[in-house]
């Protein structure tokens, strides 16, 4: 009798967790349909004319079919190849580079041997909410540091971040600090320890930072209009995309009340050809660290 009973209890059990895990997928599928379709919107109007996209708006699928927008952008195709190539090599030396720097802040903060080390985290920590401003900034980069027009002006200030440093140190605490007690027993060095012992563990966290620090370079465009003049042949590729798209607006200002129809000359349409060439290779990076970006950024978060 008992028996029948817990088999009944135990039923009545899965068919609630069916219910309940079949109404987490159908939340979750919508979900994930509501973010694909502003990425299907902006595909499907860069390959429609201007003309049909003033009229009648957005669509899902393409209005009056064409390539025009994207014959735009790769019309100087060696300027759009030298800019992937200068943002593709300042994002893979950068991320990479940038991870071996802020690894070892982050280490070396939290080591409890390690002398003023809450003293430099407030420092650190303080940068986050006071800086100079953009002109003393700008007077460093140009003037006493001489970068104007060179691709380290851009490459620079995006190397360190103050809050990547506090998310790689709290990520960093919750690795046993017996491991590296373990190491100095043994008779290696802080360089060995950290190499060797610690930067295995750091996986998660290296590939949920790594993404912050490629998705900065990829995108970076600011520092570009600030101190690489058209002198520079190549320039990163978003601050390529932003002049062209500037070059079109400036077009269409111009010729707006002439006889020439300013729906000719594309721009909303070339808005979302830019974005899709810009997003385009970057979004492929995600799926590759996706299992480590969860588990970086909530244990980042949650360790004091």
């Amino acid at each position: 009798m008992k028996t029948r009973t817990a088999h009944k209890n135990k039923i009545k059990l899965d068919k609630a967790d069916l219910i309940v895990r079949g109404f987490a997928y159908i939340m979750i599928s919508i979900f994930s349909v509501a973010c694909l379709v502003p990425f299907i919107l902006m595909i499907s109007t860069s390959f429609s004319t201007e003309r049909l996209i003033t009229k009648t708006g957005f669509a899902l699928i393409p209005k009056g079919f064409t390539t025009f927008a994207y014959d735009l952008l790769f019309r100087n195709s060696e300027q759009l190849i030298g800019s992937y190539v200068v943002t593709i090599i300042m994002t893979g030396a950068g991320t990479a580079l940038g991870l071996f720097i802020i690894s070892m802040t982050g280490y070396a903060l939290q080591r409890k041997d390690f002398p003023f080390r809450n003293q430099i985290s407030f420092y650190i920590y303080f940068t986050t909410l006071f800086s100079g401003g953009l002109v003393p900034f700008y007077l460093l980069i140009s003037k006493y540091l001489g970068l104007k027009d060179n691709y380290l002006a851009v490459f620079l200030p995006l190397l360190m971040s103050p809050w990547l440093i506090i998310l790689m140190k709290n990520f960093i605490k919750s690795i046993p600090f017996e491991i590296t007690e373990s190491g100095t027993i043994d008779g290696a060095g802080d360089v060995t320890i950290f190499i060797k012992l610690i930067l295995p563990m750091l996986k998660p966290a290296l590939a949920t930072i790594g993404l912050f620090l490629a998705l900065a370079y990829w995108n970076e465009w600011y520092n570009s209009m600030l101190f690489l003049s058209p002198s520079v042949k190549f320039r990163p590729l978003q601050y390529h995309l932003y002049k062209i798209i500037n070059e079109v607006q400036s077009l269409r200002n111009s010729v707006a009340g002439s006889n020439v129809p300013v729906t000719s000359l594309p721009l909303e349409t070339l808005k979302m050809a830019t974005a899709v060439v810009a997003t385009g290779p970057i979004i492929f990076l995600y799926p590759f660290v996706q299992k480590y970006f969860i588990a970086g950024i909530t244990v980042g978060a949650v360790k004091g």
